[in-house]
């Protein structure tokens, strides 16, 4: 069971990361790979932040702020000096990796003897617990610190998905969201394409921010390298939420970001408790993008077909 708790914890950590890949690829339709880099700078601020003796809650914010920063670069080189989208984050990327070791001053840093939003949530919990070192959750047992992170990630993700979705249905959501519909149109309205695009890079790059502070603060650690892959799993997420939830509707595809993301990282889980090898983690990844990539038109395939054959 606490394999099933850790896997669902870190597939709503990470659904903050499918939030943000939904914003740049999704509904503004921009192939942003600032990610990759975003996620390990808001392991990284967090970290450095959480060594010093800052607030758990103010360090987030900090990665937060610091993503927003890296995905307003990427749009400014994008929409200011007109470099291609998919280059413009290339470039943030590769910078990130250098700000980020100056950032935590070495390629590792632990934060097991440090306090943390993990730590605070194990406090909390156990104090509703009266002190118990474990407790019976859905009849099975698992310890006060797994199932407290675990309803704390839960209420993360679900309070971000409620925020995002209330934005997105503002005047300023909803110019963006029609600027990745019909940029021309909303040029034509005297709004700026661009200043739209440069917003939602910020917010897309600060969830993304958010999502690895929360994750090194779950795990002990942040890592330089941490962010590797990771713009493959939010993708995974989106598109195995897209297939969960069918057609594209704005609060359908929050929610099905987030089901994806715990989805996806049960799968990973399932398919290394079968014995394959960690060292696999990234094909067993690729391996399923390709099956969620696939999926919807083998579904929408096979419906046809079932649709032609009863009409003949």
């Amino acid at each position: 069971m606490s394999l099933l708790i850790g896997a669902m914890t870190i597939g709503f950590i990470l659904s903050l990361l499918a939030l943000g890949v939904l914003l740049s690829f999704r509904i503004f339709a921009f192939p942003d790979i600032t990610a990759e880099g975003s996620i390990t700078l808001g392991a990284a601020v967090a970290a450095a932040l959480l060594v010093k003796g800052t607030s758990p809650l103010l360090a987030t914010t900090a990665a937060f702020a610091a993503g927003m920063l890296a995905g307003t670069a990427t749009g400014t080189l994008h929409t200011k000096f007109k470099i291609n989208g998919l280059l413009a984050g290339i470039l943030t990327m590769t910078s990130l990796y250098s700000v980020n070791l100056h950032v935590m001053g070495r390629s590792n840093v632990p934060l097991l003897a440090r306090a943390t939003l993990a730590t605070e949530a194990e406090a909390i919990g156990s104090r509703a617990l009266r002190g118990a070192t474990g407790t019976s959750f859905l009849g099975w047992d698992v310890s006060t610190r797994d199932l407290s992170v675990f309803v704390f990630a839960a209420l993360a993700s679900v309070l971000t998905g409620i925020v995002l979705y209330v934005f997105l249905r503002t005047n300023i959501g909803t110019a963006m969201r029609a600027m990745g519909d019909n940029s021309q149109m909303i040029r034509a309205l005297g709004v700026s394409d661009g200043n739209m695009l440069v917003i939602g890079l910020a917010l897309s790059n600060g969830l993304v921010a958010v999502a690895g502070a929360l994750l090194a603060q779950y795990q002990g650690f942040a890592d330089v390298q941490m962010g590797i892959g990771m713009l493959v799993w939010g993708l995974a997420s989106v598109i195995i939420g897209e297939a969960l939830v069918g057609p594209w509707q704005l609060g359908y595809a929050i929610t099905g970001a987030v089901m994806g993301s715990i989805l996806f990282r049960q799968l990973v889980a399932i398919a290394l408790r079968w014995g394959l090898d960690p060292n696999d983690l990234k094909l067993i990844t690729a391996g399923f993008v390709f099956v969620a990539l696939i999926l919807p038109g083998l579904v929408a395939r096979l419906r046809r077909n079932k649709t032609s054959v009863v009409t003949a």
